[in-house]
């Protein structure tokens, strides 16, 4: 029974203090509602592509990017392109997304690609050996220290580490020691590019880190990766960010195509050289809502109609005019008014209001 009595307090303490909150106004945070949006109303039919980017978002697929179809450049720093999410009855593709893509982070993916791919010795087509990166001899060598541990697994693998440019020297007086005599290629670009930049060395830096991470990888997995080391990647992904297209570079409707065409052929087309999206969509244009045409007032237009014909008639009275004219083709009609295409007038007479019975604009 206490239990119960206790149970029944600690509820009644709980809903107090939610009600309290409820009706507590915090002056630093907003309270969120409820409910955000009640789909069962009008407020979600404003929000449909917003809602539907949310609930469902797209999948880009290398396919979609062959569809895109360029629009053109943005505030001379994006591409807007319309792409298809779907294909057609007849085989063909039909732009609904609106997508907009980044031309630096585009053309930085296309720079980074063809970079990787220069960066290899060329083989005949049908070699299935190694891919071994190019390499550049560094005169003298560079002389780089290494825990023993490290220095052992870099001497048993220094065959296999050949295939990344990387040649090693030991020498018989250390430890601890290795003399570096050839680097990858990217290493040396890079050096020379800080150096007209007027900035300090890099190599040794860049060599270290090379070095380390190869042998940390040979401490955890025992074999050399055949991927593209990451250190070479990042030195990589740099040249294409400073070599690429900036913002605020006008492309001409041609170049833009070219890029789009470009980042088209790439392994991964939707990212920049460091992972950031390349594009992104804004609407797809079968989910906005049509515009609705505005249909004319016809009764609001025949009371004017009338209302400026009696006008006219009784001004006509009081300054004597001249009255409408009257056509041979025009037939009495006292409760219907149109205007002559033939004159622009108003074909009425003294007795009735007429309208040309063929070649009227009825505002009935």
């Amino acid at each position: 029974m206490e239990e119960i009595r206790d149970a029944v307090d600690a509820a009644a303490v709980s809903e107090s203090l939610q009600s309290l909150l409820s009706g507590w106004n915090n002056p630093v945070f907003a309270r969120y509602p409820e409910v955000a949006v009640d789909v069962s109303s009008g407020q979600a039919e404003s929000l449909a592509v917003r809602i539907h980017n949310v609930l469902y978002p797209y999948r880009f697929t290398k396919e979609m990017i062959h569809s895109m179809q360029v629009l053109q450049q943005v505030d001379n720093k994006f591409i807007a392109c319309l792409m298809s999410t779907k294909m057609e009855e007849n085989g063909k593709s039909g732009g609904n997304l609106l997508v907009l893509v980044d031309q630096h982070a585009a053309h930085e993916r296309v720079r980074l690609e063809q970079l990787i791919s220069d960066s290899y010795e060329k083989q005949p087509p049908q070699s299935c050996g190694r891919k071994k990166l190019l390499s550049s001899t560094i005169i003298p060598p560079l002389a780089i220290t290494v825990p023993k541990e490290q220095r052992r697994l870099l001497r048993s693998y220094h065959k296999h580490l050949e295939d990344l440019g990387l040649e090693l020297i030991f020498p018989d007086a250390s430890d601890s020691l290795i003399l570096v005599g050839k680097v990858p290629l990217c290493f040396v670009e890079r050096e020379a590019s800080e150096l007209r930049r007027g900035r300090c060395t890099v190599t040794k830096s860049i060599v270290e880190e090379f070095i380390r991470e190869q042998a940390e990888l040979l401490q955890t997995t025992g074999v050399i990766q055949g991927t593209l080391p990451l250190t070479v990647q990042k030195v990589l992904a740099s040249q294409a960010c400073h070599g690429a297209i900036k913002f605020n570079d006008r492309l001409s409707l041609e170049e833009s195509h070219r890029l789009i065409e470009a980042l088209s052929l790439c392994q991964l087309p939707f990212q920049c050289a460091h992972g950031r999206p390349s594009m992104l969509p804004l609407a797809d244009l079968d989910h906005l809502e049509q515009e609705k045409q505005v249909k004319p007032n016809i009764a609001k237009l025949r009371k004017m109609a009338r209302a400026w014909h009696l006008f006219g008639r009784a001004e006509g009275r009081d300054n004597k005019a001249e009255p409408a004219t009257v056509h041979a083709s025009c037939e009495p009609d006292e409760d219907k008014l149109g205007i002559c295409k033939e004159s622009g007038e108003w074909c009425a007479s003294t007795q009735s209001a007429r309208h040309c019975s063929s070649e009227r604009v009825s505002l009935t």
